[in-house]
């Protein structure tokens, strides 16, 4: 797995935004001849888009690298030859590659209430183990006094003299219960009880073998109800009272964080994923050895009201050292910024345009492309329009070397304007990547389906 961290440069992106500004003013027709007044009374444009440092996961399988597309449980999903398939972490190492990228969305998420903090898994939880130890010793000590009770029964009914004879009958169906019990159940308790030297508690009997006593004589039973009490509570003294068994449960050190906040979003998140990134330190390694440990968890769909998230995420070796935690939230694979994202700048439409016709000149520097629609605010009836049967067929629309749209047409030569004044607003409302003519922007016409437009 590969977890890098990159940092923006605030130099180059308040260049950013002065280019951003000064060419909403072109746009508008605006001139910068004379120096701008503001009036406080104006609402400044409202910040629509986030600007944050954010992470593409992707599965090595097989070889080849596939985009992790969704999370169910805690198992990735990606897409071979178009068909979903779960790779889970649990039964085979995955083997991802992150990439951190800058990324910009529309969409933000609130985190309220965060928390983290360093815990223990649940095997290695101090009151699990101690409720553990505790039912062992009590489960041995009922068999001990049931044993010993038995056996001290079949003696008291050998003894009797009005038996006569028939007294020895008591103990032929089961001679050898008592003993192999009595051996299995302190073995069991010793094996609970393990020292560096040995075994702690009642020497197993001399005269036991294999788990079946030497002497058979049923008049010779080894111990005794009282007997069977002292050993039964000795093993819970142990576990209760005893210092160094305490101790080795409570001195193993937290292998887990437990992480809880509140979550909402003012657009609804309908398959929604966590993924965590954690650097630590282990105790005892190299100064400077930092280890990766990624986290997926899937989340329940997502709206304006603050919902919980609470989880335990297990698998750091004890007393782990955090040096880096990131947090990252997605829907449908596509990541969606957080009020908690590293380098987290807010936009407003017209400054992420800017940002988006930057990245996309300086990656195709010596290529010729034509103008793609890239993003906009389209109306919100547009879809019931679309739904109904309008707008269906593509028409041609001419950009400007800004990628501005500049009227809709009938035609690729764009001779023959569509005569529509809501179709003209949509157009009005759509950004695109310019047209390039060996990197150079120019102007272009492009074609349009509003049917099939994602933006």
């Amino acid at each position: 797995m590969h977890l890098f961290k990159q940092s923006i440069r605030t130099g180059v992106l308040a260049s950013l935004l002065l280019v951003a500004g000064a060419s909403a003013a072109s746009a508008s027709g605006v001139r910068d001849e004379k120096p701008v007044t503001m009036d406080p009374l104006v609402v400044k444009e409202a910040k629509t888009h986030t600007l944050f440092m954010g992470a593409d996961i992707a599965l090595n399988l097989d070889k080849d690298l596939y985009p992790v597309r969704d999370v169910i449980g805690s198992s990735w999903v990606i897409e071979i030859n178009r068909e979903p398939r779960i790779v889970s972490a649990k039964s085979a190492p995955t083997n991802l590659k992150i990439t951190p990228t800058l990324k910009l969305t529309e969409v933000s998420v609130s985190i309220s209430g965060f928390k983290r903090e360093a815990a223990y898994s649940y095997d290695n939880d101090p009151s699990v183990r101690l409720t553990k130890s505790l039912s062992n010793s009590s489960t041995m000590s009922t068999d001990l006094l049931d044993i010993a009770r038995d056996a001290q029964a079949r003696v008291d009914t050998m003894n009797n003299a009005a038996l006569a004879g028939a007294a020895v009958l008591a103990g032929s169906d089961d001679q050898f219960s008592f003993n192999a019990e009595f051996y299995a159940a302190q073995k069991r308790y010793a094996e609970l009880h393990q020292t560096k030297t040995g075994y702690r508690g009642t020497p197993i009997p001399s005269d036991v073998v294999g788990g079946r006593p030497e002497n058979q004589n049923l008049g010779i039973v080894p111990m005794n109800v009282a007997h069977a009490s002292n050993v039964a509570s000795s093993a819970i003294d142990q576990t209760l009272g005893g210092n160094e068994a305490v101790g080795r449960l409570l001195t193993r050190g937290f292998d887990a964080m437990e992480v809880d906040f509140q979550i909402s979003s003012t657009k609804p998140l309908h398959n929604p994923y966590i993924v965590t990134m954690t650097r630590f330190h282990t105790v005892g390694s190299k100064p400077g050895t930092v280890q990766n440990l990624v986290y997926a968890l899937a989340l329940n769909p997502i709206d304006s009201k603050f919902s919980r998230v609470h989880f335990t995420e297990d698998g750091f070796p004890f007393n782990y050292e955090l040096v880096d935690f990131q947090l990252h939230i997605y829907d449908r694979g596509i990541e969606v910024a957080t009020n908690m994202a590293a380098d987290r700048v807010e936009l407003t439409r017209d400054e992420a345009f800017e940002y988006v016709k930057s990245e996309y000149i300086g990656a195709h520097r010596r290529a010729t492309l034509p103008a793609v629609p890239v993003m906009g605010s389209l109306p919100a009836d547009l879809p019931v329009k679309l739904n109904s049967g309008k707008y269906e067929q593509p028409f041609f629309v001419r950009v400007s070397k800004e990628g501005i749209g500049r009227g809709a047409f009938a035609d690729e030569g764009c001779s023959r304007p569509i005569d529509d004044p809501y179709l003209a607003s949509v157009v009005e409302r759509i950004r695109f990547k310019p047209a390039l003519a060996e990197g150079k922007p120019v102007d272009g016409v492009t074609v349009v389906n509003l049917a099939k437009l994602t933006i």
